[in-house]
């Protein structure tokens, strides 16, 4: 590295690694074109696609051991490149440093030792009054709550793993059974452990956590830990921003605009038109954005006017917005009032007066997210005049679909899946998959973004017949009946069938001493389970993957006992008379199961209602998982 950063002034360099932790964004180390990408659409940068593309190009011939990554070493040689084109002002304008960073060295051992990471002072701010909040009556974290926002006590509250698994369970309920938290007598060892079923279960629900391990979380190390934290909180700031699970939000269709146009928009885009709905009906201007258009406050004021107004009917609230601070011609002034408003109706969260006016768009989102969860404010859905069905049951995401988005996102995958449908109708995504499970992809022969105007979908379509191509010439999947327009037109059939099997193959890789993927079959899984229980005499053995033993979660407790002794807590394990459980039972001892599973180290994204219903793939995955653990346990 020295070679690189000796051609390259002080200021320079320092501005690189800043550029470098802002463009990697699933965190990782290292930057791949998608998260390039991103960084262009994010900077809201108005450049022709011929010149991202050129760029694009610079960077990916960069890619020197063509590992598909770029690490920052590389990362800086590419800039000098850049650097004698005129594309270097283009590309430096899009790395500006920002107020309110700090600088510090050092970073995961997974990545790059030596390089630089900075945090913002605001998000940990902004993180700790939240967790304050949320968390100010959990027994569990009286030891560490509550925290200081002005000095380094978020970092160092992680280390025991307690505080990371309360906020997992705040943003998803249930996620993590509490019965298999250690919060007694903390050993280093014990404290590992939690920090691990954090790991794992904030993976299940979404989080990107490849860079991350739980010697980096007790080192408490800033950027990886606010990183962290602001995707465990953002789930739980989303999860009602949904049509399926808040039936009011079909008040902000538009005229001509199908449901299926609006139930395919990202929370963010919701937010936005959730704001935008209020202004209207305020009768002032609305917004395109988190940042530049609310730094003077004033959609801000008119908002909670609108949402405390509509408050007194549907929830009995007497709070009458004071709007004279948009008299104040001082705009940090005009913030504090408006926030002053804010705490009224009890949403004085995620900024501070600095952070509206300066538009930190992050913590901006999570202030109206906050707001739209507290008080919606929507009318009763109104149909009429959409053609809409007003008797239609608006069918929520099911079980299945959510365990494969969550797959999908934990891998760090660009850009981020809401849906599973309408986000891979583009291929793109479908793509990164296949890079994750070793099958090769030629990115020459794929259509990136920004599409033209004319011909975008079929640009689409192309990338959506290639990943046919693919998954039946390349990977050996069981694709028949599916076409690339089927991926393309979001059929929900075809997609389930080819995500399924791009999950298992995943899921069966870890499995490395015993081949690749295509190599494994189900039958080697079971026998290795089977073999496995037997060995410590227990009499949990199961015939399939849709065995009803399986519903007790019984047989993977027992593996769980064989692989990682003495991790089972025998008195939370309900066995019933004969072999026969209540229901309720069942559902606890699967709670258990699972969570066990993530806390020795297996990254499962089964959850309990899949033991109990025995859903044979998942079951499968879980097994498999269990599998790929016992067998790297025996060869250290």
């Amino acid at each position: 590295m020295e070679n690189h950063v000796t051609q390259i002034c002080r200021e320079d360099l320092e501005d690189l690694r800043e550029a470098f932790n802002k463009i990697d964004i699933d965190k990782s180390g290292y930057v791949s074109d998608f998260e390039l990408q991103e960084l262009f659409r994010e900077a809201s940068f108005s450049l022709p696609g011929y010149k991202v593309r050129e760029i694009m190009e610079t960077f990916i011939a960069g890619d020197t051991n063509k590992d598909e990554k770029i690490s920052f070493e590389e990362f800086v040689s590419i800039y000098q490149e850049l650097k004698s084109k005129e594309l270097s002002e283009t590309f430096r304008k899009t790395i500006t440093r920002r107020d309110g960073i700090h600088s510090f060295g050092g970073m995961s051992r997974i990545s790059s030792e030596g390089t630089q990471h900075s945090y913002s002072d605001e998000e940990k701010v902004a993180f700790v009054n939240w967790i304050n909040k949320t968390l100010a009556k959990d027994p569990d974290c009286e030891h560490l709550l509550p925290m200081n926002p002005n000095d380094e006590s978020l970092f160092t509250s992680v280390r025991d793993g307690i505080l990371l698994c309360k906020m997992i369970n705040l943003s998803q309920p249930d996620t993590i059974d509490e019965r298999v938290i250690n919060n007694k007598k903390l050993t280093t060892f014990k404290m590992r452990e939690n920090l691990v079923l954090a790991l794992n279960s904030a993976s299940a629900i979404g989080c990107t956590v490849v860079s991350i391990d739980a010697h980096d979380l007790m080192a408490g190390k800033p950027h990886l830990v606010l990183g962290l934290f602001w995707q465990i909180i953002k789930v739980g700031l989303f999860a009602d921003i949904e049509i399926s699970r808040n039936e009011g939000l079909i008040c902000l269709l538009t005229d001509g605009e199908t449901l299926d146009h609006l139930m395919s928009l990202s929370p963010e885009e919701l937010l936005l038109r959730w704001v935008n709905y209020h202004l209207r009906n305020a009768g002032t201007r609305t917004i395109s954005n988190f940042s530049e258009d609310i730094k003077d406050s004033r959609a801000y004021f008119y908002l909670l006017d609108q949402i405390a107004t509509h408050g007194e009917h549907d929830f009995k609230m007497s709070v009458k917005i004071d709007m004279s601070g948009l008299n104040e011609f001082d705009l940090d002034k005009r913030a504090e009032l408006m926030l002053q408003q804010a705490a009224r109706l009890d949403c004085r969260q995620f900024v501070t007066p600095h952070d509206v006016t300066s538009g930190n768009s992050k913590l901006n989102l999570a202030f109206v997210a906050n707001l739209f969860n507290m008080h919606p404010s929507l009318e009763r859905a109104q149909m009429n005049g959409n053609s809409i069905d007003g008797a239609a049951h608006i069918e929520g995401e099911s079980r299945e679909e959510k365990t494969f988005r969550n797959w999908i996102n934990s891998l760090g995958i660009s850009p981020y899946v809401n849906h599973l449908y309408w986000d891979l109708c583009d291929g793109l995504v479908i793509m990164q998959l296949y890079d994750k499970v070793n099958v090769p992809v030629n990115w020459k022969k794929v259509n990136n973004p920004p599409y033209p105007v004319l011909g975008a979908n079929m640009k689409k379509l192309e990338n959506c017949n290639y990943a046919v191509k693919l998954g039946r010439d390349v990977a050996h999947f069981s694709l028949v009946g599916i076409g690339g327009e089927n991926l393309n037109q979001g059929s929900r059939m075809h997609t389930l069938a080819l995500v399924w099997q791009l999950m298992r193959r995943y899921t069966v890789l870890v499995l490395s001493d015993l081949g690749d993927g295509e190599k494994i079959g189900d039958q080697i899984i079971l026998n290795w389970v089977n073999t496995t229980l037997s060995q410590k005499r227990k009499d949990s053995q199961i015939s399939s993957f849709k065995d009803k033993l399986i519903s007790t979660s019984l047989p993977v407790i027992d593996l769980i006992d064989v692989i990682a002794p003495g991790t089972v807590k025998w008195d939370m394990v309900k066995r019933g008379e004969k072999g026969r459980l209540k229901d309720e039972d069942k559902l606890n001892n699967a709670k258990y199961a699972i969570s066990l599973a993530r806390k020795i180290g297996a990254r499962v994204y089964s959850l309990p209602d899949d033991l109990v219903e025995v859903n044979p793939k998942m079951v499968l995955t879980l097994f498999a998982c269990l599998m790929g653990y016992g067998l790297k346990k025996a060869n250290r």
